[in-house]
């Protein structure tokens, strides 16, 4: 089953063209990084597959309804979304188990919905499985940059979401958080009930073991898309960010640095 597709999709923003002819395809299963530089317009696909964002020509197809002729509000519950701009909306004395509950109803802040236990034991289950059980009780603007990414991904996967879009959850993290993070995050990718999902980043050492897929992006076109061993090279990468790059594989994880005179070609 196709969860998303973009055909010829552009995005322009007064004279800015953000998104330039994109076509793009995710299935069922698939775990997609979208990686680029600042300004290659990730967030921006990121989204339009949210629902949060109409192209300006093209296409988009989401979960077997077309942005434009569908209820956007309708169709959020069924997309898990973390992403920094969605984080600055919610309310610093927000409690946590809440933050994380009124995904629910795709709103952001609690007032008037009514959650029964079993949304409020999934809603702490989650927080537990992302290594932030003990957080529940806390309020948000209490949190630190690594704790607020676990709650948020925590809310995203609040609905059983068929499509899971996460924007850049490692970033700000320290070396540790950052790895405890993508180990949970490995684990995720690797379970056969977990729904489609799109990570974005600017790193190639921040995609956690068993992604499956790359899409590259440079001033809003694509560079290059398809299964990642095939995607995460040299030749691509240089292409993508512009400079000459080495890359190392160890195991499944890569790691990129730029190519210097004195290591010459590889």
């Amino acid at each position: 089953m196709t969860v998303l597709q973009l055909r010829d999709v552009s995005v322009v923003k007064g004279r800015n063209r953000i998104l330039d002819a994109v076509s793009w395809t995710v299935d069922e299963g698939e775990r997609w990084v979208l990686l680029g530089p600042n300004g290659a317009g990730k967030t921006t696909l990121l989204q339009l597959a949210a629902a949060r964002l109409q192209p300006t020509s093209g296409q988009v197809d989401l979960l077997d309804e077309t942005l434009g002729a569908v209820d956007v509000f309708e169709l959020r519950p069924r997309i898990g979304l973390a992403s920094a701009a969605l984080a600055e909306q919610i309310p610093d004395g927000e409690r946590v188990a809440d933050v994380v509950v009124t995904a629910s109803y795709a709103v952001v802040g609690r007032w008037r919905e009514a959650y029964d236990p079993l949304d409020m034991a999934r809603a702490v289950g989650l927080l537990s499985a992302l290594g932030a059980g003990g957080l529940a009780e806390r309020r948000f603007g209490t949190l630190s940059e690594g704790e607020r990414k676990r709650v948020q991904i925590a809310r995203a996967l609040m609905t059983d979401p068929e499509l899971l879009l996460l924007d850049e959850p490692a970033a700000g993290l320290d070396l540790g958080g950052r790895e405890d993070l993508l180990a949970r995050l490995s684990l995720l990718a690797q379970d056969p009930a977990s729904p489609a999902l799109v990570l974005v980043t600017h790193h190639v050492e921040e995609i956690p073991t068993g992604f499956t897929h790359a899409l590259l992006l440079r001033q809003g076109q694509v560079v290059t898309a398809g299964p990642l061993a095939e995607v995460i090279t040299p030749a691509w990468l240089t292409a993508a960010f512009g400079i000459p790059l080495l890359v190392d594989r160890v195991g499944q994880r890569w790691a990129a640095r730029a190519l210097t005179p004195a290591a010459g070609p590889r």
